[in-house]
């Protein structure tokens, strides 16, 4: 191993058990490239990261004006959301407005990412809904585009349909990928996912937080993306997660979002920033640690607010006696 390699080390007593390495691009709204390590062209898809940039029609269209979408339920379009209550009403809100039930959603049930919450719902012997699954969010701001634009919501799914064309658009112009160039797939929730590289993901981001320069329609939906979620962060992930917490220690001035398969986003819109990071091999255990070294490195978090977040920056392993066996740590120098 080089001594310029990013990585993340998993520890195991006084050994190192397991290594995952890191790409990282940071990218100003101009499209410069300010900061990387790894291979900043990694090639990758988008997970959830993009349900920030796929709300842009939602907003841009009328839609959320239309069936009048509140800030809370905005955010919710964006989430990865823990299947809470207050995530499960408020999906639940989005679709009444639109005179639809769970049963249109078509991302399939899984038990909430909220231990408790799922905890109890066995106990209950109640078996989870579509609106608990954590991508209801984004599937009722899809049906909501879809009516509005008088679409068949029995398709809305196919990247033929109108809506996913329209945030196929969205996600091309944002990231500056042509068209015919972004690779495609399926996403764990069904629908399309963009292949792209992550400086090129880095530029979506950047723009999004610093829109100046695209049209003022899109500039105006990204300002009020990004108002939603820093007003309502719980919507965004829920309890106990990173991607909550981050803008709560930061009080709004860094917003991130994850996606699977070890991929996290970031715009900071004060700074016109845009930052991606990718763990090599997916795992999630070692992003959040990687996404917290990489933004102390860069003083773009404090030390205080490093220490708010230390539970995620470096996290103790324990065994099923909850005894403390290993330490997850970052160790690179960007």
């Amino acid at each position: 191993m080089k001594p310029s390699d990013t990585i993340v080390r998993i520890f195991r007593g006084s050994i190192t058990e397991s290594i995952h390495r890191v790409h990282l691009a940071v990218v100003n709204a101009g499209g410069m490239l300010l900061h990387q390590a790894g291979d900043p062209q990694l090639l990758t898809f988008a997970r959830s990261t993009a349900k920030l940039i796929q709300a842009l029609p939602v907003i841009e269209s009328g839609a959320a004006d239309h069936f009048g979408l509140t800030d809370a339920e905005i955010a919710l379009c964006c989430a990865s959301h823990n299947g809470e209550a207050e995530h499960v009403s408020t999906a639940q809100g989005i679709l009444g407005k639109l005179g639809y039930h769970h049963e249109h959603l078509q991302c399939g049930a899984h038990e909430p990412y909220h231990a408790p919450t799922a905890q109890a719902m066995r106990e209950r012997g109640e078996s989870p809904s579509t609106l608990h699954n954590n991508c209801s969010g984004k599937h009722s701001g899809m049906l909501a585009l879809s009516a509005h634009l008088g679409a068949s919501p029995d398709t809305y799914m196919s990247i033929q349909h109108p809506i996913q064309q329209l945030m196929l658009d969205a996600v091309c112009a944002m990231t500056g990928v042509p068209k015919p160039q972004m690779q495609l797939g399926i996403d764990g929730c069904g629908v399309p996912v963009f292949g792209m590289s992550i400086d090129q993901l880095a530029l979506a981001f950047a723009r999004l937080g610093r829109p100046d320069e695209l049209p003022q329609v899109r500039a105006n939906a990204c300002q009020r993306i990004v108002d939603a979620v820093r007003k309502y962060p719980q919507f965004l992930a829920g309890s106990d997660r990173f991607d909550t917490r981050l803008i709560e220690v930061t009080k709004g001035r860094i917003i991130g979002k994850m996606g699977a398969e070890g991929i996290f986003a970031i715009t900071i819109p004060e700074q016109g920033l845009g930052f991606v990071l990718k763990i090599e091999d997916g795992n999630v255990r070692a992003l959040y640690p990687a996404v917290i070294e990489a933004l102390k490195q860069l003083s773009l978090l404090s030390e205080s607010e490093v220490g708010e977040l230390a539970s995620y920056h470096t996290p103790t392993i324990h065994n099923w006696q909850r005894t403390e066996v290993g330490i997850i740590r970052p160790d690179f120098q960007l």
